[in-house]
């Protein structure tokens, strides 16, 4: 998934015309923390509610206050992951996509990210979950999946983290099977630790809503 495809087709960008007054409504109305000021498809930067705050008259256009802005962005053909990168890095609620001329092309916003996560983690598919812990020179990803295949089973998705304090490495599946009894007995026989798993519905979609508070957390909501 690239930026370009995770465009909001509602953020608005401001001109240098508009008002820190207009600029204040537009965010509490799409919930969001900063908009990007652009004129004829030139981005100039971003502003933020605390920047309008701190305008002496919001009233006025923006463009008659001296601002620094801040100017990050995404190229259009920039992968999911880095845009999460640099929304987490600055703390954003949006981030800017420009072409290859450079030129403004839109946003990309936390809550695009978010539904795309849940894309991207398989959590519409009914499935089981299995969580193994291993240190990070026993990772094999050719070998998990084939121990899933052997049991007519398929990766739906899978996430890896790291604990800074163990130093153990934590491989999660999503599987395409609910029953993944013979799965976690062969990961059992292959001397693999199976820390977790979830068969049951409700179990998954608790684990999930788990998941999903992560990422949001990462990404400073």
């Amino acid at each position: 998934m690239l930026a370009k495809n995770l465009i909001s087709d509602v953020i608005p960008a401001l001109k240098t015309s508009d008002s820190g007054t207009q600029a204040l409504h537009w965010m509490e109305l799409f919930r969001v923390k900063h908009l990007p000021i652009v004129n004829h498809q030139q981005f100039l930067g971003m502003i933020s509610d605390l920047d309008i705050y701190d305008l002496n008259n919001p009233e006025e256009p923006i463009g008659n206050h001296r601002l620094s802005l801040i100017k990050p962005y995404v190229e259009a053909n920039q992968h999911i992951y880095e845009v999460i990168e640099i929304l987490s890095r600055l703390k954003l609620s949006l981030v800017p996509v420009l072409n290859e001329e450079s030129n403004y092309m839109g946003v990309v916003t936390q809550d695009d990210l978010t539904r795309e996560f849940a894309n991207l983690s398989a959590m519409q598919h009914p499935g089981g979950i299995l969580v193994l812990e291993m240190n990070d020179n026993d990772y094999s990803l050719t070998e998990i999946s084939n121990i899933v295949e052997s049991n007519n089973a398929k990766v739906l998705s899978l996430y890896v983290s790291n604990d800074a304090e163990t130093r153990k490495m934590s491989v999660t599946l999503k599987l395409n099977t609910t029953d993944i009894t013979s799965v976690i007995e062969t990961f059992n026989r292959y001397s693999y630790n199976v820390i977790a798993s979830y068969m049951i519905s409700k179990d998954t979609d608790e684990f999930y809503q788990d998941r999903l508070d992560e990422f949001l957390n990462y990404l400073n909501l």
